[in-house]
Parts: structure tokens; sequence; C-alpha cells
């Protein structure tokens, strides 16, 4: 996995050992990144123009895969999770319906525009802050085809961070942000990665690209991650008291004043028991059911949403969490789409 990871550090050293001049190694990376920018675009465009011409859809919810796993602090197994996703939405055993109604093979509901190639674009050497910016880039070229809002499948919580910013800058303005997590992910720079799945909620918030965060489900968190939250004051639950805050989380109602709500889950912000596909496991999480109702009864304008650090490679019950992640998916969808 480490071998995959660096994959593109290691053939940039090996084209800068050949002396290869740094113009045309530049130039090959750009020619990689247009085409992969290209790629979303042009998928965006396909089904933004079906959804348009079915009519009838005022948000129309887009998947956009991110199989990002480089990031991860212990295990890189989420960089698998997107197509795992893809597959458990449209597994037999169950019928494409949201328990709230919307049926998901109606493409006013939902699309797909497929991945960033994220591994494509390592590979020739692009740096993480250019990276960054193509994930931003590529949120972005979903929302510019309206009604499609996007629905992104991590992919390591690091994510988060370019999607949030790509949906702020394009609406305009700073969103309230729903995170449901073990962990708040709100180091400054976890093991002196700026863009550590650690930290990526610091950088959302340092960038002024979130009015209110609202962490829930925190049950492994230390002192800077207190001290971070009371920095950039974020709204942070713990399991510790869910019992307490259950009515509140369970009735919320946000967006008011600012573009919109983003949801970000966290799949380990379940129980291991009903997710144990994760490379942190936290025992004394949300139940299913928890997170459900919390999604249900929001009040909110939700334009964009994400699933992340669900690891294939640690689902050793027969597929469970892959299961879990496209039932996030499927209620995701009903929120956003209308």
């Amino acid at each position: 996995m480490k071998t995959i990871a660096r994959r593109g550090i290691h053939f940039l050293q090996q084209l800068n050992a050949e002396n290869v001049p740094k113009e045309l190694i530049e130039k090959g990376q750009n020619r990689v990144i247009e085409a992969s920018l290209t790629l979303i675009r042009e998928r965006a465009k396909l089904k933004g123009e079906l959804v348009r011409t079915l009519g009838g859809a005022v948000a129309s919810t887009s998947l956009l895969g991110v199989p990002l796993g480089h990031n991860s602090s212990f295990l890189q197994g989420p960089a698998f999770a997107p197509p795992r996703i893809r597959e458990a939405i449209w597994c037999g055993s169950t019928n494409s319906s949201t328990e709230e109604g919307k049926e998901l093979n109606d493409p006013r509901i939902l699309t797909d525009v497929g991945d960033v190639p994220v591994q494509e674009i390592r590979d020739c050497g692009v740096d993480d802050d250019r990276l960054m910016s193509i994930i931003s880039e590529s949120v972005k070229a979903v929302m510019q085809e309206a009604p499609l809002r996007p629905l992104v499948l991590g992919g390591d919580h690091s994510i988060s961070f370019p999607v949030v910013r790509a949906v702020s800058e394009q609406l305009g303005g700073p969103l309230d942000v729903l995170h449901l997590d073990a962990h708040p992910d709100i180091y400054h720079a976890f093991e002196g990665n700026k863009y550590s799945h650690a930290s990526s909620f610091a950088r959302i918030m340092e960038g002024g690209y979130a009015r209110r965060l609202l962490q829930v489900g925190i049950r492994s968190i230390n002192k800077e991650g207190r001290e971070q939250g009371k920095r950039f004051g974020v709204e942070q639950y713990e399991m510790r008291t869910f019992s307490r805050d259950r009515h509140f989380l369970e009735n919320l109602k946000l967006g008011e004043g600012v573009k919109g709500v983003y949801i970000s889950i966290d799949v380990d912000c379940l129980d291991p028991a009903f997710a144990p596909g994760v490379s942190h496991i936290e025992p004394g999480g949300l139940s299913f059911r928890d997170v459900l109702n919390i999604l249900h009864n929001l009040q909110a304008d939700v334009v964009a949403a994400d699933v992340v650090e669900f690891n294939p490679q640690r689902d050793t019950v027969d597929g469970m969490t892959a299961m879990v992640a496209a039932k996030l998916v499927r209620e995701l969808t009903a929120k956003i789409s209308k």
C-alpha cells in the first residue's frame, strides 16, 4: 500500500534523476490535469443535459468519486471505496427506493459523473497542493451543470477540504457544515501533514468556508482537538453526552442566512457493530438509526455532501460496511434532490 501511495513521488524522482527537463515534466503534468478535468466536465455536461431535458428537478444528486487514500494516518484502503459503494448502491438484494420514497433509478434524482483519476494524477508527480485544486475544480464542474449537486464518495477525509472549499466558492459564501465522525479531524497539521485526513476541518475553518460546524458522534478527541474546536467556535457533540443531546440533534435546523448546508459523514461515526469496515475502529458510536434520524429530521437546503473513510480492505463481514455506506448515500440523495 505505501509503495502504491508513493508511486507518483518516485516517478517524479526518477524523471529528475534522468535529467528530464523540468518544463517537459510540467507540460506533461498539465496535459494529464486538463484531460482529467475535461473528463469530469464532459460527463457532468452530459448528465446535466439529461436532467434538464427530463425536467422537473430543482436539485439533482450527482455522484463524484475521489479515490484518495494517501493522506490517511494509518491505513490507505479508503482509496478503493468508490467502486465498492457504487456496487452496493445497485446491489440486487434491495430496491432502488430511499426510505423517504425517492427512486434512485430516476436520473432526475441520481446521476454519476465517475471518478477523479487521483492515482493517474499522482503518477505524474503532481503534489497535494495541485491535487486539492483539481478536486475543487472537479466539484465546481459538477455544480456548474445545474441542477446537479455533488455527493462525493471518498476516499479518506482529507477530500472534504477541497470539496467544501469548492462548494463555498461556487455558491459565493460560507456554509453550515454537519460533520458526523468519531474524530474531530481538526488538528493543525497531523504528523506534519496539513492535508492529513485528521486536519481537513482545520483547513475548512481557516479558509472561512463554514459559518457553523457541528461535529456529532465524537468519542476520540484529545486536548488539541478541544482547543482547536474552541479556537474555531466548533459545536462538538460527544457520544458521552448523546443521550442528553439527542433531541436537539434529531431536530436540527441549519443554513438560514448562509449559502446552504454541507453534510460530511465519516463511516466511523457509527459504532463498529454497524460498520466494521473502517480504518479507525472506535467503539461506543452512533447506531445506524441514530444517523438516519438526524438526516431525516434535518431542516436544511443540503447543497452537497460526502461519505468517506469506508475501507473495503477491513470490510470482513461479507460487504456489510459497503451496504452501510451505500445506504448513507441513498438517504443523503433524498436530502439533496428536490
